[in-house]
């Protein structure tokens, strides 16, 4: 008989501290399926037709020799209870990007501004590349330059998570930035 204290197989052993975790590994699916299996308390053949997927499929997961789709993953998951997310290095949740509504941000051929990039409405001047170059200014664009959007995008952290940053160095404005940085603007 086991002692209660000792961590079951298909749990991870318990960390003295959560903050000092190591970083997410490469996901195992056919272990990943193996622990759904036994928290659900299933066969093979019950997963399979709980999922929704053949008999074989879930064989072949669990001995690595088949990758499951996302979809097929997120059934097989579900029936434990469980759900597929992603987490950064420090074991935050990510968030999927808002889908646009089609009278949301689009360009002038109906299409998405690129994920990475953060959008400026009504850009004032000099906000949008074009102006050196005397170009009527658009309706919304975004800053070409990666190291000023990251700039940007860690000065909004900065002020809007007080507590958070309070012992970091105060980042550079936007007009701060383009001075030093007189080749990006």
């Amino acid at each position: 008989m086991s002692d209660a204290s000792e961590p079951r197989p298909d749990q991870p052993a318990p960390t003295e501290d959560p903050q000092h975790r190591p970083p997410p590994g490469p996901l195992d699916v056919s272990g990943l399926v193996r622990s759904v299996r036994r928290r659900a308390d299933l066969s093979q053949r019950e997963l399979a037709q709980k999922a929704g997927v053949a008999v074989s499929t879930v064989g072949r997961i669990e001995a690595g020799r088949l990758v499951p789709t996302v979809a097929a993953l997120e059934r097989l998951l579900a029936v434990a209870g469980l759900a597929l997310v992603a987490v950064d290095e420090r074991y935050v949740l990510v968030e999927p990007q808002r889908d646009v509504p089609r009278d949301g941000m689009l360009d002038g051929g109906g299409r998405r501004y690129p994920a990475h990039l953060d959008v400026i409405v009504q850009p004032r001047s000099g906000e949008w590349w074009g102006d050196k170059y005397g170009l009527a200014r658009p309706p919304e664009t975004y800053h070409r330059s990666r190291a000023y959007r990251d700039n940007q995008r860690y000065r909004s952290q900065w002020e809007t998570r007080v507590q958070q940053f309070r012992t970091a160095r105060r980042p550079l404005t936007a007009e701060e930035w383009l001075r030093r940085h007189p080749e990006e603007g």
